[in-house]
Order: C-alpha cells, then structure tokens, then sequence
C-alpha cells in the first residue's frame, strides 16, 4: 500500500545544498503559525483520549512474552546438547527484541503514568531481560527524539561502522572505507553485527568512568542476565553449540531490532546544524510511516507509525493507528508533507541514500555532494 507519499527519497527534491531540505532561516517555535498547527493538532488527539493508558494492552502482551519466553528456556532443557538449539537462539532473539520494543515504550512513559514504575520496567527488561544498558539507551534515544536528523545532535546519524553524513565518508581509513563504499548494498548483512554493538556501547556506559545514573544497579542486573544465559547454554550444550548459539540469538536481536528501527528516518531529509526548526516541521518531515495492517504493528513494536510516535511520544502503541489517521488529515488540510510507504519500499529508500553517501569514500572529488564545498577559482 503506498499512500500520501511525500518525500519518500531525498534524491528527488531539489535542494540548493544536496544534502539537506531543513536550513537555517525558518522560525522558531513561539508563534509560528506551525506551532499553532500541532496545538490545534494536540487538541483533537487529547479530546479523542489517545493520550491514555492501556495497561489492559501491556499486561497481555508482557505475559505473552514471558510465556514465549519460558518456552524458549524449557526448549532449552528438552532439546540439550542438539544443533537443533540453533531454532531456538532464533526464536529467543525474536522474543527479546519485542521485549526491546516493550522497554523502548516504557523509555517513553506509554505504559504506566509514573514515571518511576516505567523507569523500573524498562530496567528490568532492558538489562535483566535483554541485557542491554536501559539507561544508556534512554539518554541516546531521547537526544534523537528531541533531534531528529539534525547534524550535531542527533546521536542515530553520528557515524559508527555505517556513515549517514558525506563528510564522514571521507574521513573513514581502512577496512571502514572499503565498508563505506559498498555500506548501502552491506547495510543489513552489518545488522548481524548489530547486536554484539548494541552491547558493547551499553557495557562501556555502564562500566566506563564517566557519570551514570544506577550504576550499580545495571552492572547487577546485566551480569545477571550474561550469567542466566551461558549458565543455560553451556549447562545444557556442548562448549560449540553454545558459542554458536549466543552468536545466533545476539545476531537476530541485532538484525531484527535495526531492520525495524532503520526505514524510521534513514533517507529522509536532513536538518543543517544550527537551523532552527518549529516542533512540528522537525518530527514530521525527517519521519517516515511504514504502512501496512496491525501485523505491520505487532511485527515492529509500533515504530511503523513513526509520524505519530514523534509527535506524540507518550502516546501507548494501540492508539497510534488512530491518531495516523487525524494527522494525515491535519497535514493535508495545512499543507504539510507526510510521508508512508511499505516497509520493502522503505528498505530500498535506505540502501540508496547509504550508496549515495557512500560515493564520497570511492572518490571524494568526483562526488557532486563533497564539490559543492570545493574552492572555485
């Protein structure tokens, strides 16, 4: 289904700076008549009760979860030293990506109104259950939500193995160069590697010198979770199968958790750094809606509504459907670009704008994006 697309693909705007359609010049927050936009927005959906809890939703799913999960470990027991283990990593994987999606929501405040009992839940699932910092997490994700696809703020477009901006491109040396170069076609083959640097961002927080919240309890919780898991795997499995078996589920927590977070914004429009862009122009053009049924939404934790999750982060996963509806309304009656395609369309969007940035590492003056800043005599 491909509906109400606006800017699907960066390539096909004409911009006077290639790389961004967000510049500096337009108006602050105050009272831009976008401003007045998203409160005459954030009226409707506060009178529709959008905004309110559904326990009933997370109660049911959390312990769907925790069954399936239970599952998992008593396969585990049954299956023992087997190759057969291997179905397994992949199932638990799976499982504890949708218990990521569920942390990611208690991150948020969509679950509970305290803000104290989410913070526990997210703890719980984030370190215990997945094994991943929630408060390194947290911090990192609240930068990109406060920023989306803004140079210099946004954490998601800070170059890692996979660069987002040219510049960086051009600065990667090495193996990463030659990665950067084919990085669009190696995108999702990376994603299998996702996981392990997932992990390894959250333990250098956690056990690094700088400041962090709960430290303590973190380090707890998480050696917890590592101990659980080898203690289940290396009890049950011969040393190899084990090692293969943590290798498989990490990667499919990886691969599925980025698969599900990249077509949100890579290859939407960029904001320059120091522009100054009203709330609603900033969530609503660097966003992308994956369309699709309510599988669309189980299989991606809600973020397929991505449009409606920026915009009104607090809001619980169940009402999100609705609310697309009066935001895409809202947009068309005030002119305002929204952008939905299918999930496949959103992954081919994505490994175009990673090739096109990747041009600037094969040969950084034959890039049309490098030479646009090039001296000229």
């Amino acid at each position: 289904m491909m509906t109400a697309t606006v800017l699907p693909d960066t390539a096909r705007v004409p911009q006077r700076d290639p790389r961004f359609i967000l510049t500096a010049g337009r108006k602050k927050e105050g009272g831009s008549p976008q401003t007045s936009a998203f409160a005459q927005l954030s009226r409707t959906v506060k009178a529709e009760g959008l905004l309110t809890r559904r326990r009933g939703f997370y109660i049911s799913l959390l312990a769907g979860l925790t069954l399936a999960l239970a599952g998992a470990v008593t396969a585990i027991v049954i299956l023992g030293d087997s190759w057969w283990q291997l179905l397994v990593a992949v199932a638990l994987g799976l499982i504890l990506t949708q218990f990521a999606f569920l942390a990611h929501e208690a991150a948020h405040r969509q679950i509970f109104t305290s803000g104290k009992a989410n913070d526990r839940l997210g703890l719980i699932l984030g370190d215990l259950v997945i094994g991943l910092s929630y408060g390194w997490w947290m911090t990192k994700h609240s930068r990109h939500h406060a920023n989306p696809n803004t140079v210099g703020k946004d954490p998601d477009i800070e170059k890692d193995t996979i660069s987002f901006l040219e510049e960086d491109a051009v600065a990667s040396r090495g193996i990463v160069r030659a990665i950067t170069k084919r990085q669009g076609y190696l995108f999702f083959p990376l994603l299998l590697l996702e996981g392990f640097n997932l992990h390894k961002h959250g333990a250098t927080a956690v056990f690094g010198p700088a400041p962090f919240k709960k430290r303590a309890l973190e380090i707890v919780l998480m050696l917890t979770h590592f101990a659980l898991l080898f203690g289940l795997a290396f009890t049950f499995m011969s040393p190899l199968i084990a090692c293969v078996f943590i290798v498989v589920q990490l990667a499919v927590l990886g691969f599925y958790m980025g698969s599900s977070f990249a077509p949100n914004h890579k290859g939407m429009p960029l904001i320059a750094e120091g522009s100054n862009v009203d709330f609603l122009s900033r969530q609503i053009l660097t966003s992308r809606n994956i369309g699709g049924s309510r599988f669309i939404d189980a299989l991606m934790g809600g973020l397929n509504l991505q449009v409606e999750h920026h915009l009104f982060p607090s809001m619980p996963r169940p009402a999100l459907r609705r609310a697309r509806e009066i935001v895409r309304q809202h947009c068309l009656e005030n002119n305002i670009p929204y952008t939905e395609t299918t999930l496949f369309e959103s992954y081919g969007i994505v490994i175009r704008y990673l090739n096109r940035v990747g041009l600037a590492a094969s040969d950084p003056f034959d890039c049309p994006m490098v030479n646009s800043y090039r001296r000229r005599d």
